[in-house]
């Protein structure tokens, strides 16, 4: 279920960048797509290696745990930003500086010392794919000024990440029987290449775009504390003074965010956006998807190695009939959209991944390696035709000056969501001994965290569909009416 999301604005001014001849637009096109596939891959290359890396640096669930999550919060947390950086700097620019961010962090991961360095690089590394991704699309909006041509590439930017995602678990099995610092050397020479085509590219235009500092700094606060103290209280229990120093700081910060965007002249997310029925809804959705299929990854990368005893290839290769299957569910969730209205592949997708989650709770320790690659394929595919009608659904009920803060917002909670269900996952199966025990109360969690968000969305329902308020004076909006 590769990421979802939409740039900050796909509009161009009209004295942006002129159109680009064909081999020109083709070369920008081409360091996208390895740009947002370098982005994927890294995204489900890292769980399959985690065993390799604890080994290496003599590391306990804890530290996982962080290899994993820093990487998502950073992405999160930056993700509400980041459309506003790429208007306000250009789209062209943005990217090559959130590649070069991302390779330069992928270098550091590569060759870090030892665990602490490995996790901020992972930091770094977030940041620079959370600025690559809305500044990719706008970058094939200016590209190519023509719809249907843009259609089309905006199609292939999905394939890409797609196959990304597909390869990423194969690809991490198979370096890590060299060196698990291999999954991050790779990033090296593809990153290079693009941003040696991004050369092709003019400069993008810029745009005067306000930048919400408070906003921006107490959501990493705010995330980032929170992880922290779940991380943490698996490790020392939830009376540490730590932990609830760390929950503390989250409140702290999240009740200064909420008040900045209430009353700030330029909010990052204005809270007229944050009340609406619309984004709500669509944000609790992603947030259970994702607690649901990163949950699983990182039980799953750890439970085949740990328990099953398989190498890091072969648990690669596990995963691979679900990535490849889910590549396939955007089609589907638009057929079905089109046919019987957009909320049926949204219920679908997620009853699918609910049900599938459930399955695995039922398998016991002994049960065959194949039973739980199986299981894996409804999650994958119905999480993927979820979050696919789920977008569109979004991009559709939002005018297109809102277009990016909503997308920006639905990511976020989606990371956020896979972020604490490391975080809680990962306490849960701290004890070897009690490994499966962890594992089950773990999948049964994030079934039940779907199945809610499943039953939001069957009763959640208006009659006459609305959208969401272009300013703060207009009405509430809601979504899934049909």
């Amino acid at each position: 279920m590769s990421p979802s999301a939409s740039p900050a604005s796909l509009q161009v001014d009209a004295a942006g960048p002129p159109p680009r001849n064909n081999s020109g637009a083709r070369l920008v096109l081409a360091a996208v797509l390895l740009g947002f596939f370098t982005i994927m891959v890294d995204a489900m290359i890292v769980n399959v290696a985690l065993p390799s890396i604890g080994r290496g640096f003599d590391s306990g669930i804890t530290g996982l745990q962080w290899v994993v999550d820093g990487y998502t919060l950073a992405f999160a947390a930056f993700l509400l930003s980041a459309g506003a950086v790429s208007d306000r700097i250009g789209a062209r620019q943005a990217f090559a500086y959130g590649l070069g961010l991302f390779v330069a962090a992928s270098t550091i991961c590569a060759m870090a010392p030892n665990l602490g360095v490995l996790v901020a690089a992972r930091l770094v590394q977030g940041a620079g794919a959370a600025l690559v991704v809305p500044s990719s699309l706008a970058l094939l909006r200016e590209t190519f000024p023509d719809p249907a041509a843009r259609a089309r590439a905006i199609a292939l930017w999905g394939v890409g990440g797609s196959v990304g995602a597909a390869a990423g678990p194969v690809a991490g099995g198979l370096l890590t029987l060299i060196d698990w610092r291999m999954i991050f050397f790779v990033n090296l020479p593809v990153g290079a290449v693009a941003l040696l085509l991004l050369k092709r590219a003019p400069r993008s235009a810029r745009r005067e775009v306000h930048f919400d500092w408070t906003g921006q700094v107490t959501a990493v606060a705010a995330m980032g504390a929170l992880t922290y103290a779940v991380i943490e209280a698996g490790a020392d229990g939830f009376g540490s003074g730590r932990v609830l120093a760390a929950f503390a700081v989250a409140i702290v910060a999240a009740v200064i965010y909420l008040v900045a965007q209430a009353r700030g002249r330029h909010p990052m997310t204005p809270l007229p956006l944050l009340r609406s029925r619309t984004m709500s809804l669509a944000a609790a959705i992603g947030f259970a998807l994702n607690v649901g299929f990163y949950g699983m990854i990182f039980l799953l990368g750890l439970y085949l190695q740990q328990v099953h005893g398989l190498s890091a290839l072969a648990t690669g290769v596990a995963f691979l009939p679900m990535t490849v299957l889910t590549s396939f569910m955007g089609p589907v969730a638009a057929r079905l959209a089109t046919r019987f209205g957009a909320r049926i592949p949204v219920i679908i997708g997620q009853s699918l991944m609910a049900a599938g989650l459930l399955a695995m709770v039922t398998l016991p320790a002994g049960a065959p390696v194949w039973l739980s690659v199986a299981l894996m394929v409804p999650v994958g595919a119905g999480g993927a035709m979820a979050v696919t009608a789920l977008v569109s659904l979004l991009l559709e009920n939002v005018p297109a000056e809102r277009a990016g803060v909503a997308s920006g917002v639905l990511n976020a909670a989606r990371q956020l969501g896979g972020a604490l269900a490391v975080a809680v996952f990962g306490a849960l199966v701290a004890d070897r001994t009690g490994f499966v025990s962890g594992l089950h109360t773990s999948l049964l969690i994030a079934a039940a965290t779907v199945a809610v968000s499943v039953v939001a969305t069957v009763l959640l329902r208006t009659q006459v569909p609305h959208q969401i308020p272009a300013t703060a004076d207009d009405a509430g909006p809601r979504l899934l009416e049909r």
